[in-house]
């Protein structure tokens, strides 16, 4: 039988991408669409029908959908999410210090409740009526994150609290024991706040690529790439969307490997929001042994081992005027490109820029919108206090220039925090609006952009002068400035994977190397491999990057949208891990996957915790979506010698199960 259509879906921050892919045949047909943050299913929408116009395949025809997206890695880099509250229980308010967790949690409530387990999973009791604090919480959160105590040896403290949260308020909850078998309490509590705070962006998103997949009559399965690179069922990912971190980075070094053929590189995909960082070594990104670090927190989710960075094509420009020389950086906040906002409201935008440009006097907000991005407010109103609701509604669907908008120090944080929540976009010139001055793209309203970047040019720096003489010399500033921040980002990432941590930024020698810079004693640098560039502007950007760092730059074709291509070629690979502790002479207790179960033997341990670990991972692999999962063992034992015989201190059983995933054959 010939293979089966597959549908590749990557919605980033900025675009969606689609492609449809035979396995005989590659790429057959590619296609974008803008992401609609209101309503995403507008922008896979577009990019389906897109790919389905061109090839003129069938819906009935698509064999699986897969989907990777970026938007729960921007939404921890932008500081965004729902409200959440921790409960932790069993452990004390010092625990809240360690692990960045006190950071992560910022304003969101914490209630420590009575309870928890031991290493060897003994249990202190556990007191519900706590439970009475977190529930009066439910009207100004989203859902609920609950670690207990050593709960990755007994899982049942956080399943009563669970199922008391769930009667009680009806809000999604999260607990630590569903995401991760690592200990480390109080990065395992963080990493449950995080995938709590994620459940509200990839419900939407999944919900809106289903609802649309219903009505095209695209019945296959779908899949989303986890942070490791492997496929998940979309079921697991809205329970566990903490692994859809770096979901599209994943998918994009899948894809890399995939349209290049290459073993060694470095890959770095910018897109609109972040840059991303990593190296393939023997065909294979390397696993972040540690757990991935996502908008400055480590996590317990287990991904590929690369950087993101907050740079992309819709980076804000933000330029330091004080000093004697104005100085430019880019992000790491995104926001809406001007000539975007005003390809869509051009009788908005372009007047409220000429005015502003005919002003006598630079303002301090010229060149920046505010417009209500149309999530609907949910339970995020609850949280909302009546003068940053007010704001909202002030701001509306229509974007309106910040000048009108803002007129008091505490308007300022009211629209920060509704940007942080997710309910209003900023607009201002980004390197997209550059490249539009530069006539280097086009798809959007150059005029706006021109404005833009002419309203910013003529800012006076610390010593009176216009802090560049035309907008298309401001631009092309712009676009040095983001060549060279890559370039400073992938040095960064490959310094790092040679364990030789160093501030790239402030070196001046790392300077002098990437600017090539004359003199009696010259520096360069060079990589050991090519640069993959990826994203759609990663043909103007990378030739400059691969200059820069002395390497050979590789951008295949379909560098726009390997995302999507990875998400389509990729493997279901679940992974669990069932511990044998000895805590006394005679006595073995196997937990993890299931309650604790003590025996006297052993051989009789170690079996039990193979066949627990081998059932298990098939289980989950299965119910990941894999067909015919294929499962290895592997094991730790830790067997000090005491008293000259050898004795079992712990033993750790870990079983893989990889597949293929399940296709819906025509």
């Amino acid at each position: 039988m010939p293979s089966p259509y597959l549908l590749g879906i990557d919605t980033g921050g900025t675009y969606t991408d689609a492609v449809l892919f035979r396995e005989a045949e590659g790429v057959l047909a590619k296609a974008k669409s803008l992401t609609t943050r209101h309503d995403l299913s507008q922008g896979i929408a577009g990019a389906v029908e897109g790919v389905l116009a061109e090839s003129g395949v069938s819906p009935a025809e698509i064999g699986m959908v897969s989907l990777s997206t970026t938007l729960a890695t921007n939404a921890l880099v932008e500081g965004q999410g729902g409200s959440v509250a921790l409960v932790m229980i069993g452990f004390t308010e010092a625990d809240l210090e360690r692990g960045g967790l006190k950071e992560a949690l910022g304003r969101d409530p914490v209630v420590y409740v009575p309870g928890g387990h031991d290493v060897h999973g003994n249990e202190q009791p556990l007191d519900l009526s706590a439970l009475e604090k977190v529930v009066a919480l439910a009207p100004s959160v989203s859902a609920f994150a609950v670690a207990g105590y050593f709960a990755v040896r007994d899982p049942s403290h956080e399943l009563r609290v669970r199922e008391h949260l769930r009667e009680a308020t009806g809000l999604p909850v999260t607990c630590s024991h569903e995401l991760t078998s690592k200990l480390g309490g109080p990065r395992r509590a963080l990493t449950t706040l995080l995938n709590a705070r994620l459940v509200p962006v990839i419900d939407r998103l999944i919900e809106a690529c289903q609802g649309f997949l219903r009505s095209s009559g695209i019945e296959a399965p779908l899949m989303v790439v986890r942070g490791d690179g492997a496929l998940i069922s979309a079921s697991e990912a809205r329970s566990r969307p903490i692994e859809t971190i770096l979901s599209g980075p994943a998918a994009s070094l899948v894809g890399a490997r995939h349209l290049t053929g290459l073993h060694q590189a470095v890959v770095s995909d910018i897109g609109g929001t972040t840059t991303d960082v990593a190296v393939l070594e023997d065909g294979l990104p390397r696993l972040a042994e540690e757990g991935a670090i996502v908008g400055g927190h480590r996590t317990l989710v287990e991904a590929v081992a690369l950087e993101t960075f907050g740079l992309g094509g819709d980076s804000e420009v933000r330029i330091d005027d004080l000093g004697l020389k104005a100085e430019i950086t880019l992000g790491p906040r995104r926001v809406l490109p001007l000539s975007l906002i005003a390809h869509d409201h051009p009788d908005i935008v372009l007047p409220a820029l000429e005015r502003q440009l005919k002003a006598a006097r630079s303002g301090r907000h010229d060149g920046r919108f505010a417009v209500a991005t149309g999530v609907e407010l949910g339970i995020a109103a609850h949280a909302l206090k009546p003068h940053e609701r007010a704001l909202l509604e002030q701001i509306g669907i229509q974007p309106k220039p910040l000048n009108v908008i803002l007129q008091s120090a505490s308007q300022q944080a009211a629209l920060d925090l509704l940007v942080t929540r997710g309910l209003v976009h900023l607009s201002a010139i980004t390197p997209t609006d550059a490249l539009h001055v530069l006539k280097r793209q086009d798809q959007w309203n150059a005029q706006a952009a021109q404005l833009g970047f002419a309203l910013a040019a003529r800012h006076r720096d610390g010593a009176g002068r216009a802090i560049a003489e035309s907008a298309e010399m401001l631009a092309d500033a712009v676009v040095a400035r983001l060549t060279r921040q890559s370039a400073e980002a992938v040095l960064a990432t490959c310094l790092d994977e040679n364990g030789n941590g160093v501030e790239v930024a402030r070196s001046p020698l790392i300077g002098h190397a990437l600017e090539r810079a004359p003199g009696v004693v010259r520096f360069s640098i060079a990589l050991d491999r090519p640069l993959i560039g990826l994203g759609a502007s990663a043909p103007i950007y990378y030739p400059g990057v691969a200059q820069m760092l002395g390497a050979e730059a590789v951008i295949p074709v379909h560098a726009d949208v390997a995302n999507a291509v990875g998400a389509v070629v990729g493997q279901v690979r679940s992974v669990v891990t069932v511990v044998v502790t000895a805590p006394g002479e005679g006595r073995y207790v196997v937990s993890g996957m299931g309650e604790p179960w003590a025996v006297e033997d052993e051989a009789e341990a170690l079996a039990l915790a193979r066949e627990r670990a081998r059932k298990a991972a098939l289980e989950k692999a299965a119910a990941a979506g894999a067909d015919q999962a294929v499962v290895t063992l592997s094991e730790e034992l830790d067997r000090p010698e005491v008293e000259g015989s050898a004795r079992l201190l712990e033993a750790r059983v870990v079983a893989t199960a990889v597949g293929r995933p399940r296709v819906a054959l025509p």
